[in-house]
């Protein structure tokens, strides 16, 4: 986790606080993964969604990452928990590298700790954020 601060617009702040909710009362509540999103949400810069940088990590965004130890690159879909198919490349949000890559921008690094342990990424580039291609409720 960084103290860099991460760029969220306000319709998914909105889902997310949402999801947290419900999480924690479901299936999820006893996950340390609610508690590290809602840590980055709580230190999010919210902005509107048509002012979102295009080079920023959002919802339903697909992002290629660079993995600084074995300089393989990763191509995945940032999505809500139900839509999450890794076999599809899709990752939910709840997921450690999920959650970990919610807000970032290209050229951005990360640490995160994931259950086989301590991944450095870098964010590569943006294939598809859906704000920058005018979906600002994707």
């Amino acid at each position: 986790m960084s103290n860099k601060p991460i760029y969220i617009t306000e319709y998914d702040l909105e889902r997310l606080r949402v999801l947290l909710q419900n999480a924690y009362v479901n299936d999820y509540r006893n996950s340390e993964y609610l508690d590290m999103l809602q840590n980055e949400l709580n230190r999010a810069v919210i902005v509107p969604a048509q002012d979102i940088p295009a080079n920023v990590i959002t919802m339903n965004s697909t992002v290629a990452l660079e993995d600084l130890d074995t300089r393989e690159e990763e191509t995945y879909t940032l999505v809500f928990p139900d839509d999450a198919d890794i076999g599809q490349g899709k990752i939910s949000v709840l997921a450690p590298i999920g959650t970990a890559m919610l807000g970032y921008e290209v050229g951005d690094t990360f640490e995160w700790e994931v259950p086989a342990g301590k991944r450095r990424l870098r964010v590569k580039r943006i294939i598809y954020q859906p704000e920058a291609s005018g979906d600002y409720h994707l």
